[in-house]
């Protein structure tokens, strides 16, 4: 904790609300980061990608993605471990692709913030996913 009163342990409000929405993706699916930021109507995928960079490592942030499904750069390894586990669907990498890596199947694993058929809960959001 900080003596200086300009420095805050509590994370900025935007950022509690991007997390809040990692959070709510479910298992084997994504969101890309402009998802997100149209899901909050605010901000833009910019912004949601800082907060991610900042304060994302204690939600599922291999579930905020790049548009163009490729993994994040930098945690391609670590993320794709969660893709294999969490069964989110992936694209075969070209044999031409940097590192032969796959990338994520948009088509598939996008989530539109609604229920996930097949889920049993009749809503996507708040199901402990």
């Amino acid at each position: 904790m900080s003596d200086d009163p300009a420095v805050s342990d509590e994370l900025p409000e935007y950022a509690e609300r991007v997390l809040a929405v990692a959070e709510q993706i479910p298992s084997g699916r994504v969101m890309t980061y402009g998802d997100v930021a149209e899901w909050l109507t605010e901000g833009g995928p910019r912004q949601v990608g800082r907060v991610m960079a900042l304060y994302g490592g204690a939600v599922p942030w291999w579930r905020v993605v790049r548009a163009d499904g490729q993994l994040l750069p930098g945690s391609e390894l670590r993320a794709l471990e969660h893709y294999r586990a969490e069964r989110t669907p992936l694209r075969t990498a070209p044999r031409t692709a940097e590192g032969h890596l796959p990338r994520l199947d948009m088509r598939r694993a996008r989530w539109d913030g609604g229920a996930v058929p097949g889920d049993g809960t009749g809503c996507g959001r708040g199901n402990g996913s």
